[in-house]
């Protein structure tokens, strides 16, 4: 008889976003004519820049005659892409090579995927709180969790622990919390890292939303870090291409896994589409401008919340350096999440999907229209004094 993979059962009963989806279809349902406007899962609002669209259009038009036809594309990408991604690290003062990188359909994915590499007899060290899917993908895969506190006291920026881990993993700026870690903190990581011959799995992807000249952009600023780093990227949020799918991942040559992601990308993978990389290509050269109007429109709708925010008085991280705001509610995140969606028809996501550490507090995202974002922070502002005032009365209030 088959046997599963019995890790499945270890899983939570409902992956945050489903059960946001969920509650929203409810109250669609019940509220067919309400006006919802949705701060919460971290998709895209803003359509493709038409030099992407082109890009688009020109490698869609190759495909149909013999000369420009592709089938089976390289495992790791095309040369064109990966040495675009090689000069966008070069840009920023960051030397790699174009065999470090590889191409693939997106960092969620990456980040799943790349724990086949990895034997089930590793601890894994991930902080709290944290985009869930680096905790399921490490359940199926049995692996053992520990995680580091990210906590209001240490600004949401976990620190290497006493005990030892095999993995990590290391998201900055954050989701969900938007902070962001200065080169001389991941420093600390690394020796951690090069101290216990562990592996750090750096989420890069809401890299290009920062402004900050002390907040790092990439693991590899740090001195050490091409001996036990991965870093993995995305167009997702950077160029709009939650739709599309297309991300890299940089390993290294120094490291032994360069050679085993390729091997398995070979075996389970057969490479993003050559359309679909000319688009990523033609965001990082010819486009780039494109792409820095629309991050800027999401930068600037951070602001509208984080203005708000700042006028009533609510302590909050992320924002400047990061797509999400993060803030104390007081209550129970999913109740204030029923509360918010009741009362302001605002759709935002509980930080308690997120850990332990989340049970109070909320994110918002700047993935919208910036219309709908001033008017959500109209709502908000109405909503939040009311919400203030029956608090205590209404809710319990909720203890970290």
């Amino acid at each position: 008889m088959k046997k599963l993979n019995k890790n499945f059962k270890n899983l939570g009963e409902n992956y945050l976003f489903a059960e946001i989806e969920k509650r929203v279809n409810e109250y669609k349902k019940a509220f067919p004519n309400s006006d919802l406007i949705s701060l919460g899962i971290g998709d895209v609002t803003q359509p493709l820049p038409s030099s992407i669209v082109d890009a688009c259009k020109d490698a869609a038009t190759e495909m149909g005659i013999t000369s420009g036809f592709r089938g089976y594309g390289p495992y790791d990408g095309y040369g064109f892409l990966k040495n675009a991604i090689v000069d966008y690290y070069k840009s920023r003062g960051i030397e790699i090579n174009a065999d470090e990188v590889f191409v693939t359909d997106g960092a969620k994915n990456g980040i799943g995927n790349i724990l086949d590499l990895f034997d089930e007899d590793n601890t894994v060290l991930i902080p709290d709180p944290v985009y869930p899917a680096y905790v399921d993908a490490n359940v199926i895969s049995g692996h053992k969790i520990v995680y580091a506190d990210a906590t209001k006291e240490n600004g949401f920026l976990a620190m290497p622990p006493k005990h030892k881990a095999d993995i990590i993993y290391i998201c900055s700026p954050n989701n969900p919390t938007g902070a962001t870690y200065t080169p001389e903190q991941l420093k600390k990581w690394v020796d951690y890292a090069l101290d216990n011959d562990a592996v750090i799995l750096y989420d890069a992807a809401y890299e290009s939303y920062i402004t900050s000249k002390n907040a790092a952009r990439s693991i590899f600023e740090v001195t050490g870090a091409r001996d036990c780093a991965i870093e993995l990227c995305s167009f997702s949020k950077m160029a709009g291409f939650t739709g599309v799918r297309c991300g890299w991942t940089i390993i290294p040559m120094v490291s032994p896994l360069n050679r085993l992601w390729l091997r398995r990308q070979a075996i389970k993978f057969n490479g993003t589409s050559y359309i679909v990389q000319r688009m990523a290509e033609r965001a990082l050269r010819g486009g780039f401008d494109d792409v820095q109007k629309i991050i800027k429109i999401y930068q600037k709708n951070a602001k509208t919340v984080t203005d708000k925010f700042d006028a009533l008085g609510i302590e909050y991280t992320g924002g400047k350096n990061a797509p999400y705001i993060w803030f104390d509610c007081g209550i129970d995140s999913w109740e204030f999440f029923d509360y918010l969606l009741k009362k302001a028809r605002i759709v935002c996501t509980p930080g308690s999907g997120f850990g332990k550490n989340g049970k109070s507090w909320v994110r918002l995202t700047s993935f919208n229209t910036p219309e709908r974002t001033a008017e959500a922070m109209r709502r908000f502002d109405a909503f939040w004094k009311d919400f203030v005032a029956v608090r205590d009365k209404l809710f319990t209030p909720s203890k970290q």
